[in-house]
């Protein structure tokens, strides 16, 4: 027997983008509202119940309308919203986050995706402070670029109306509001919000998130060296993982942080860069924010709510 999926918001750009890595697949069955009844409300409640995952790619609000709409005891679901990311009794969708989160999420009745910009502030900051050797009190600043396409359609269309005319670079969030900061505190295990600052660029997909370090004032400082093998250690410890760490290198620059370079693929990868001498380092995490800060990660959580090999239907 296939499992029925429905993806509600399926003409969303995560919904079509989770719809095609899922089209060619035979052990599932694809639920589809047919065009004559899509605005008909009552369909949207017939599907959502006739479905063993539903996949919400949806606003915050018409995500809770959806999981309101649900009235049985079978139907789980993948949120892809910010609406329930730090809720009671959802399980946050970051497979890679420590050990047992794939087997959290496997028996889980609900699942939130995480967010793009989370996931790479948590894959950094989550090892280093469950191995002791970054405080949780310590004041993280956050910076970053993401393409476009993570603003949702009128961005997208801002950006493609305005071709090169659209700004190379533009910082946003600049009310300390994102909300992003909630799950970033609570799952990189943070005891305060951290100081964000995101960049949109003009390009499509892809992102890079950068968490610099000053160890200095730190009562016991760790190395580069020791901070790269606490996170290489982690990552190395959790089966079928898609996250990478480069290896620790004194590099002025590298091709690998292009935040394009890992563009349709479900992989994200990060490098520490350290100076010891000076006791500073800077976290960097390269990935798709269409693809495991999205689409990827949902189909990943689907996977392993079926119980069947995460990698399934995902580019490594």
């Amino acid at each position: 027997m296939t499992a029925r999926i429905f993806i509600d918001g399926e003409a969303g750009t995560t919904g079509l983008q989770i719809r095609e890595r899922l089209a060619a697949r035979k052990d599932l069955t694809l639920l589809s509202i047919p065009e004559a009844r899509r605005k008909d409300p009552a369909a949207r409640t017939e599907f959502l119940n006739a479905a063993d995952i539903a996949i919400l790619c949806l606003p915050d609000d018409a995500a809770k309308e959806s999981v309101s709409l649900i009235s049985n005891s079978t139907t789980r679901v993948i949120d892809a919203s910010t609406a329930y990311r730090v809720a009671e009794g959802w399980t946050y969708g970051f497979a890679e986050m420590d050990r047992a989160q794939s087997a959290a999420i496997a028996s889980a009745n609900r699942v939130s995706n995480p967010g793009c910009w989370p996931q790479g502030v948590i894959a950094a900051l989550r090892p280093l402070i469950a191995a002791g050797l970054l405080p949780a009190s310590y004041a993280v600043t956050v910076n970053g670029i993401s393409g476009y396409s993570g603003g949702g359609k009128s961005m997208i269309a801002d950006y493609q109306s305005k071709g090169e005319d659209a700004p190379e670079f533009m910082p946003y969030g600049l009310g300390f509001g994102h909300k992003h900061l909630a799950e970033m505190q609570r799952y990189a295990q943070l005891a305060a919000q951290p100081l964000f600052m995101p960049a949109v660029g003009n390009y499509a997909q892809g992102m890079l998130t950068c968490v610099p370090l000053q160890l200095a004032s730190l009562a016991t400082i760790p190395t580069g060296k020791q901070l790269h093998a606490a996170i290489a250690d982690h990552f190395a410890a959790i089966p079928h993982s898609f996250v990478e760490v480069a290896p620790l290198a004194a590099l002025e620059r590298t091709p690998e942080l292009d935040p394009e370079s890992l563009n349709g693929t479900n992989r994200l990868r990060l490098h520490v860069f350290a100076n010891d001498a000076k006791a500073q380092v800077l976290l960097l995490a390269v990935y798709d924010n269409l693809g495991k800060g999205a689409s990827g990660a949902a189909v990943q959580n689907m996977n392993l709510m079926l119980g069947i090999n995460p990698t399934t239907s995902l580019v490594a």
